[in-house]
């Protein structure tokens, strides 16, 4: 099977092509490298620079590679920045996706696994997250990736098309053999923060608030790693093609972790210390995002396999191989 990734490239996508390469699968990348990296591709993968909007260069891969089934990773995910600058957001979040998924179906594509997001969610007042709660977004990163989910369920009656939307909660750690991992820039997430103040002291972590409704303060989160979200992906590619479908599903661990309760396993993890110190909450941060994955594992037959030490174990390899 040939399964075009867009943004293969970047953090989630570069290990899913690695993650497919494994289970002896072929993929192709499509990626602009406006945060992708070009060393993060294995040697031999067929790569393509360019954007997902560019209609000429999707239909020549689709037929060049004989394209089976994509999945979609070429989303900006920025919650602070699609605030200030929402056009950014959804230009290429939506008005991008929506070309993309036009030329897809005029070329009988219609195998489509789209990287969506807990953020869809917005702040609900529950301590645990199911695909029965009202998405409501309250960033325009949020409304960008619910656009897109509304636009594939009318694709898919409309036109066949069969997806599988995935919600992740927090992907975290790095590959296994620590040749790629988290590199954003800039670095928002919580976990390469933590253990890159470790490297380098003069990066103080920032505890963005301590007095929550939570048992130490600080908010509470759901961490997943990447390769169990790339082992998601192929079982519900599998999925949608055995049973031509189409669905949305929550992936996280179940597990919820506060601030300081990561900080305290990055520690552990390194045997040393993050240089932290509390901040004033941000606006918007629920108190809890936790996942209940319980129908990823009812119908995809799908777990979290990495614990929380584990994942941090794999981005700790990660960081301490970085150039900074």
């Amino acid at each position: 099977m040939n399964i075009l990734v867009t943004g293969g490239a970047g953090y989630i996508g570069s290990h899913m092509v690695r993650y497919i390469l494994r289970h002896g699968l072929r993929p192709v990348i499509l990626d602009n490298l406006v945060y992708g990296h070009k060393e993060s591709i294995p040697p031999k993968v067929k790569f393509y620079r360019g954007d997902i909007a560019d209609q000429k260069l999707v239909t020549k891969i689709i037929r060049k590679e004989k394209i089976n089934a994509v999945m979609h990773f070429s989303a900006y995910a920025f919650v602070g920045e699609s605030v200030l600058n929402p056009r950014k957001y959804y230009e290429n979040n939506f008005s991008k996706t929506q070309k993309l998924l036009n030329v897809l179906l005029d070329n009988n594509l219609t195998h489509f696994i789209f990287s969506s997001t807990c953020a869809t969610y917005g702040a609900p007042d529950v301590k645990k997250i199911s695909e029965k709660l009202p998405q409501n977004p309250i960033n325009p990163y949020g409304f960008t990736k619910l656009a897109v989910e509304k636009m594939l369920a009318d694709y898919s009656q409309a036109y066949g098309l069969r997806y599988a939307a995935l919600r992740y909660f927090n992907a975290a750690g790095a590959d296994d053999d620590g040749v790629i991992g988290e590199a954003h820039a800039p670095e928002t997430h919580l976990i390469p923060l933590a253990l890159q103040s470790i490297l380098q002291p003069a990066r103080q972590l920032k505890i963005f608030g301590a007095d929550y409704p939570t048992p130490d303060g600080t908010c509470v989160r759901d961490y997943v790693h990447v390769y169990d979200l790339a082992a998601a992906h192929l079982q519900a590619l599998d999925h949608i093609m055995r049973n031509k479908t189409s669905d949305c599903f929550n992936l996280g661990s179940e597990n919820g972790y506060s601030v300081r309760e990561i900080i305290s396993a990055c520690e552990k993890v390194s045997g040393l210390k993050v240089n932290c110190q509390d901040a004033e909450r941000r606006a918007g941060d629920p108190a809890y995002l936790v996942a209940d994955s319980g129908k990823a594992k009812k119908i995809l037959n799908w777990r979290a396999q990495y614990d929380l030490e584990k994942i941090i174990a794999t981005a700790w390899q990660w960081e301490q191989k970085r150039r900074y």
